[in-house]
């Protein structure tokens, strides 16, 4: 049975063959595919971007 279908948007990007290394690395020691890695590392990076936004403007606040 066929999985089902992603509500998603394609993204093509060029990166570092060192950083493309990695990335398998870790796909293959997590085995994950890379579409996974990637949607977490990108989610990670936004809520940490967006904490310390918040924690910047408090600051600013003061």
């Amino acid at each position: 049975m066929a999985r089902a279908k992603k509500n998603g948007t394609y993204l093509n990007v060029c990166i570092e063959n060192s950083i493309y290394e990695q990335l398998n690395e870790i796909c293959a020691d997590a085995g994950q595919t890379k579409t996974i890695v990637v949607e977490r590392a990108l989610n990670s990076y936004f809520c940490d971007y967006r904490e310390k936004q918040r924690k910047l403007k408090e600051l600013r606040e003061k």
